[in-house]
């Protein structure tokens, strides 16, 4: 996804799983300084976008970024956080608890190297990669020149979905959504409608990374009258990785190392069983599907 971005980064640097980065995803972004009914928004709608597989992506700041990331943590699912600064160096600073769990449950990201301090004219930067490894991006609340709305500019012009919630006219908080909804965005009043949107093109785009990753998917956890593993598997490597998985979850790490192959392979071959229904993911930790 991100690579059809405009100005899409050299590289990446990802604390976590950077499974889940081919996840598909949709970002959920808005004010630092969000409303009390905004903030619920943004934990009610990350909370579903959780349940139904979608990855929730966001910024890591204050206000509707770190609702959306707590929601979808606390709904057992994992989540995205794109920094303006090193993966190192948590911004804002009393975020730092929130960044540790994302770093350990899912995935921090960023374009710029360990070390980096956060600087005001990089995070226009990061909001273009929040847009790029989104399928859409939601707008919960924002002021009439809120920073969100660049990352949902970036996805408009990146052919992604726009969404917005609208608000009280005399919130200050909804005016940037107003704003959107104006120029085309599409209005929102339930997680559902989002969902109904980008189904379609997560399926589409699920499709296409079987393609993609070449993955004899079609065999991928078929088991023997014993049920204690695939009964054919073309590819040596997947019966590797499929003998390493079992029911009880392991993270990436352990995987590799009983499996005996690259961070790489197992991660496309992770996101190709879990996309057929024969793994899950939480917390950051894989297991068989029962």
């Amino acid at each position: 996804m991100l690579r059809r971005a405009p100005n899409p980064p050299l590289a990446l640097f990802v604390e976590g799983d950077p499974l889940l980065l081919w996840r598909p995803g949709v970002a959920i972004v808005g004010s630092r300084a969000p409303t009390a009914g905004g903030r619920d928004n943004a934990a009610q709608f990350a909370r579903c976008f959780a349940a139904s597989g979608l990855a929730v992506v966001s910024g890591l700041a204050s206000g509707i970024d770190a609702a959306a990331h707590e929601a979808t943590l606390a709904a057992g699912s994992a989540t995205v956080a794109v920094l303006g600064s090193g993966i190192d160096m948590p911004y804002p600073r009393s975020n730092a608890r929130l960044h540790a769990r994302i770093a350990s449950e899912g995935a921090v990201v960023s374009e710029y190297p360990p070390g980096t301090p956060a600087r005001r004219e990089q995070f226009p930067s990061r909001n273009r990669i929040v847009a790029g490894l989104t399928l859409g991006t939601l707008v919960v609340e924002a002021a009439y020149r809120s920073g969100a709305l660049i990352t949902a500019r970036v996805a408009a012009e990146s052919g992604r979905e726009v969404f917005a919630i609208p608000g009280s006219i005399h919130n200050p908080m909804a005016r940037g959504c107003h704003r959107l909804l104006r120029d085309g965005a599409q209005l929102v009043e339930s997680p559902d409608e989002v969902i109904a949107a980008l189904g379609p093109l997560a399926a589409s785009l699920a499709g296409a990374l079987r393609t993609r990753l070449d993955a004899p998917i079609q065999c991928v956890g078929t088991t023997s009258l014993s049920g204690s593993q695939p009964a054919h598997i073309p590819d040596p490597d997947y019966n590797r990785l499929w003998n390493a998985l079992a029911f009880d979850p392991s993270g990436m790490d352990d995987l590799v190392a009983r499996s005996g192959l690259t961070v790489a392979r197992v991660s496309a071959m992770l996101l190709v069983m879990e996309l057929d229904g024969r793994v899950e993911t939480a917390h950051g930790r894989y297991s068989r599907k029962s």
